[in-house]
């Protein structure tokens, strides 16, 4: 399947001009089918021939969701497939039906987006066995018509060189992927430009995860223990919320939940919103001043309950100061578990007379390792027959147990992300270099571990829904005034060119350019109608 390249025009991003991308992809493709002609009757890599879609359909419902993952045939063929995943957000409208309104969208690729495809189209042309494991890649016809600047070539090899070391560790291949990782060190930095700070952190993977082999201890275990109560949203990181604040994803996402919540209960005087991961609480202000404002049905009382696994005073008095300010009735309960297999409905206290919400964000993929704890909390929502159920997560594949696949989601994942990063923030911002670190430790946990130590274990929308499906939940979507709310908030933002919105069923994807971010879907169980058509 060819790559689209529309907007690729003039000047591009921190690296140049890059007008013959098409060029450069059809030289990729001769030279590619001229190889793997070679290859495939010297060694047999029949695999490179299949045809093999990249999104197959979810397994059955009874499978565990942390086994409902796409099984590609190889690592190769997945790089060769992988472009299909970028047409997902490259100028379809948010509605699905035929209307004049087209929402915001993106045409660009990212520049590490299109580094990384550049690197895979290569790799799969001209895999490692043709260079030295000493030195970096060199494309045996050059790239002097291929439009690329001299930094965008060097960050081509460098990317090159990361995937044939990481086939190396997928092969067991210790000592090559060792001599490979030394020249990604050398070349790449923490606080380089996006391309540099990817392979950085995914070297500094690789490295952990050969050194875990022979049983030596993991470097970095101590700092990511340390980050696993952000991980698990129990505590607040102030830098991360500074860095919310700057990118158009989780803002998006949050304003987006918290307008389908109030138009589900228009006509409610009490609200009782269940928050499954509060943190600093700021989606519940501003649904706060919604109701508050609210005219035609003066709200009687708004109740939160928030589950955390600490204690919460502060957000809970922060937000009570603000309902105060308000005039608005409040109560705030917090139900602190330890573990959410200890969740049951008696908890949350609810009444006949109110609309229960159910609010998770960013929350449902940290169980995921945990399928009973995940089984149990779904049970648990069901049987507190809530209006609907807003769920936040992210929207990417981290869950294969196949390690090279796992490796080559990730890096165009974070790649994406780390540009917009590099975007939306200074270069040196010590909060962008403390959430960097961070997603350092996220990588790590990905690739260097296996079995329940790996807990980061993020899922497509398209395994959730299959999920959900289980418990017999209903999609309802968003009415038109959400979604055109959404792609006006995200005209807000310097880097709205950049920020892609587009639908996936009823469910709301946000991106980054050609990639999947943030997805957003809104969810009844039988019996509970939405209060909007959307």
């Amino acid at each position: 399947m060819a790559f689209s390249s529309n907007g690729i025009q003039g000047s591009y991003g921190p690296y140049g001009p890059l007008e013959d991308f098409e060029k450069l992809e059809a030289m990729f493709k001769e030279e590619h089918d001229h190889l793997l002609e070679i290859k495939t009757g010297e060694y047999g890599f029949h695999q490179l021939q299949q045809q093999h879609s990249h999104h197959q359909q979810p397994k059955s419902n009874n499978v565990p969701l942390d086994e409902q993952i796409a099984h590609p045939s190889s690592s190769l063929e997945l790089l060769r497939n992988y472009g299909s995943r970028f047409k997902k957000l490259t100028g379809e409208t948010l509605n699905e039906r035929s209307t004049d309104q087209t929402y915001v969208v993106s045409h660009k690729l990212s520049t590490v987006e299109m580094i990384s495809r550049l690197s895979a189209l290569r790799y799969v042309a001209f895999p490692s066995q043709m260079y030295d494991d000493y030195n970096l890649p060199t494309h045996p016809f050059g790239f002097s018509q291929s439009g690329l600047s001299e930094d965008e070539m060097r960050n081509v090899e460098l990317v090159h060189c990361l995937l044939s070391a990481a086939e190396k560790v997928g092969y067991q291949q210790y000592e090559r992927a060792s001599r490979l990782l030394v020249n990604c060190k050398w070349v790449s930095s923490a606080r380089g430009n996006p391309v540099e700070r990817v392979i950085f952190h995914f070297a500094e993977a690789l490295r952990e995860r050969i050194e875990k082999e022979p049983g030596r201890a993991t470097p970095m275990k101590g700092l990511m223990e340390a980050n696993d109560d952000i991980l698990r949203g129990s505590s607040i990181n102030p830098s991360f919320i500074t860095v919310y604040q700057q990118l158009p994803f989780s803002q998006l996402m949050l304003f987006t939940g918290i307008q389908a919540i109030i138009e589900n209960v228009a006509l409610k005087r009490k609200v009782h919103l269940i928050d499954m991961g509060i943190r600093s609480g700021v989606h519940c202000t501003l649904l706060m001043q919604a109701l508050a404002d609210r005219q035609d049905c003066p709200i009687e009382l708004l109740k939160i309950t928030a589950v955390r696994s600490t204690a919460i005073e502060e957000t809970g008095k922060r937000l009570a100061a603000v309902a105060e300010s308000l005039d608005l009735p409040f109560s705030f309960k917090s139900v602190v578990l330890l573990d959410m297999k200890d969740i049951k409905e008696e908890l949350f206290e609810t009444e006949d007379d109110e609309a229960v919400i159910i609010y998770t964000s960013l929350v449902l993929r940290t169980m995921i390792s945990s399928p009973d704890c995940l089984d149990n909390l779904m049970r648990v929502i069901g049987n507190l027959k809530p209006s609907i159920l807003v769920v936040t997560e992210v929207e990417a594949n981290h869950n294969s147990p196949s390690f090279v696949d796992r490796f080559i989601e990730a890096l165009f994942f974070y790649g994406a992300y780390f540009e917009s990063l590099e975007i939306c923030m200074k270069e040196y911002d010590e909060d962008r270099m403390r959430m960097e670190t961070f997603m350092g430790c996220l990588i790590r946990n990905i690739l260097v571990e296996e079995g329940t130590e790996r807990t980061v274990r993020i899922a497509t929308m398209d395994v959730w829904r299959a999920f959900f499906e289980r418990f017999k939940m209903v999609e309802i979507g968003f009415s038109e005034a959400s979604l055109l709310q959404a792609s006006l908030f995200i005209k807000q933002f310097a880097c709205k060119s950049s920020c892609a919105l587009d639908k996936n069923g009823k469910c709301l994807i946000v991106g980054w350019k050609g990639t999947p971010i943030h997805s957003l879907s809104v969810w009844k169980f039988p019996g509970r109608e939405p209060q909007f058509n959307p």
